[in-house]
């Protein structure tokens, strides 16, 4: 709630504010629409997963390398991810989709291949508008892709 002082009388005006998305949690629910869906949050050693559990869906944390994933939800900071130019990687290259959650965020990926052994080639950057679908190719060689904003990515 702000407090604004007009004319010399008060007036209550409700905050209008735009919220980042709750980082998940492992063991706290997960809406049904993100079954399979991976999120690495910052300072994680390791991924969650939403699964279908007894009890419904939840967020838990990934113990074991998994193959590549082709659903991923990044909440908002950039959440680093490696591909087929590395082993054991977390996305596969090719045709992806970056749906923003809700109308304000802005997808956006940044992506290097691996060029030669030991050589990374220079950032390929991608943003979509806000509230608007962000479609791209994930490159081959894959070294690493930095993708951000309150999206959910899939590959097509």
């Amino acid at each position: 709630m702000v407090v604004a002082l007009l004319s010399g009388a008060l007036f209550s005006i409700p905050a209008v504010a735009t919220a980042d998305p709750v980082a998940p949690q492992p063991d706290t629910p997960c809406s049904s629409n993100l079954s399979d869906v991976m999120t690495w949050l910052p300072d994680a050693t390791m991924p969650l997963v939403c699964v279908n559990q007894a009890n419904g869906y939840q967020w838990q944390t990934v113990t074991v390398p998994q193959p590549p994933n082709d659903r991923w939800l990044s909440l908002g900071p950039p959440m680093t991810l490696h591909g087929d130019g590395l082993r054991n990687p977390s996305v596969k290259s090719g045709d992806w989709t970056a749906t923003p959650q809700d109308a304000t965020s802005r997808c956006r990926a940044e992506q290097q291949a691996v060029v030669s052994p030991g050589v990374v080639g220079l950032p390929q950057t991608s943003e979509g508008k806000a509230g608007q679908p962000l479609s791209l190719q994930v490159v081959p060689r894959l070294f690493s892709i930095q993708m951000s904003g309150y999206c959910l990515w899939v590959r097509n």
